[in-house]
């Protein structure tokens, strides 16, 4: 087998067979022929993986379908799974509602063949391409400017793509390190190009309109996607800042609010402990340390922990608030600022060290060395050096 081509699914049941027939067709206008299989990875819950089933069985090429019962990663975790079940080491990524056309596999592959790039992407912005696919303006703005901000945080790494956030590429599975990626959505490219330096090439198509069924672009998924970028671009302790700072700002806003009411600012300061304690838990919870879960204490047990330091931290913040308005004549504003700059650094360590421990340690190296080694991972995981 020369070529895999991976197809992640989520209730494309309309398009399979039209897909499928595509593929078939553009595969066979490659010169030299090739041999090709398409793995389709399925995270459906609509009649996608039967349809994909019976396709394959008059399919003029090898069908494969890889049906998952746990979604685990999203679409980015699909293509990877997609690269771990591949006979091929050249694997072309291609979504399954024909907004990628499959007529430009030809022109992919001998792009690819001449073996001096790891990966050949196919981009709506290079000369040539056009996004007219896209439903209506604001999707357009949306690409255009998420287009932008991906390029800007990223200008080493993706000087030489024009087009990072699409979904339609060929690379060899070779060059990726599937341990050092974390994929929270769809936008797995991304996620590919910025872990490490790869020989990249470009080739223009034109992103068309949706075959069948609906969308799945959403609200939640421009936020899958601006975790992502934080996390790819700062790492966890900067996502992990970057929620802290939003409670800090909620935490200076409520006491704001309530000393503006007439409430002692103590008082005011305790209720705005407790209120942006549990809202930095959940969105921890949610966004920073979600990988870390699974092998970490249960979900009550971690808001207890975690509950239950800040409390401690905001028992020891609070009479240095008063120290710093009472003796020092800050504003109770600036006192709670200033107190949650330190307090951010060490509820970091906390947290990462205790309330996501691993449940069971391992019998080596050192506490100490494994303290040290946690807490460099931790700060400088991933980033672009």
């Amino acid at each position: 087998m020369q070529l895999s081509i991976i197809v992640p699914t989520y209730n494309e049941a309309p398009n399979i067979a039209e897909l499928v027939r595509r593929i078939a067709a553009a595969v066979a206008q490659v010169r030299p022929a090739i041999e090709a299989e398409i793995v389709f990875v399925d995270d459906s819950t609509d009649a996608t993986a039967d349809v994909i089933r019976q396709v394959a069985a008059s399919a003029p090429l090898p069908v494969r379908l890889v049906d998952r019962d746990v979604a685990t990663g999203g679409l980015g975790g699909a293509v990877l799974e997609g690269f771990t079940a591949a006979e091929a080491d050249a694997c072309l990524v291609i979504d399954g509602d024909l907004q990628h056309p499959p007529e430009k596999i030809p022109e992919l592959w001998q792009r690819f063949s001449r073996g001096d790039v790891d990966i050949v992407i196919g981009s709506r912005y290079a000369g040539g391409g056009t996004s007219s696919g896209l439903a209506d303006r604001t999707r357009v703005l949306v690409s255009t400017v998420s287009t932008a901000v991906t390029r800007a945080m990223f200008p080493i790494r993706l000087k030489d793509v024009t087009d990072p956030m699409t979904g339609y590429f060929l690379i060899d599975r070779r060059t990726v390190d599937q341990a050092l990626l974390k994929p929270r959505g769809f936008k797995i490219l991304l996620e590919i190009l910025a872990r490490r330096p790869m020989r990249i090439a470009e080739v223009p198509f034109d992103f068309g309109d949706r075959h069948a069924g609906e969308s799945k672009a959403s609200v939640r998924q421009g936020v899958h996607f601006l975790t992502q970028l934080t996390a790819l671009r700062f790492g966890k302790m900067s996502l992990f800042a970057v929620i802290g700072g939003l409670g800090a700002v909620a935490n200076v806003a409520i006491v704001w609010a309530l000393t503006q009411l007439g409430v002692g600012y103590i008082v005011a300061a305790i209720i705005a402990a407790e209120v942006t304690i549990i809202g930095n838990f959940l969105l921890q919870e949610r966004f920073v340390f979600h990988d870390m879960r699974h092998t970490a204490s249960g979900g009550w047990l971690r808001f207890a922990k975690s509950f239950s330091f800040n409390n401690a931290e905001a028992l020891v913040r609070i009479p240095i608030i008063a120290l710093m308005v009472e003796s020092w004549h800050f504003s109770a504003v600036v006192a709670t600022a200033l107190t949650l700059v330190v307090a951010f650094f060490v509820r970091f360590v906390f947290h990462s060290l205790v309330v996501y421990a691993p449940r069971k340690a391992g019998a080596e190296p050192s506490r100490a060395r494994r303290i040290v080694e946690e807490l460099d991972a931790q700060a400088t995981a991933p980033g672009e050096l």
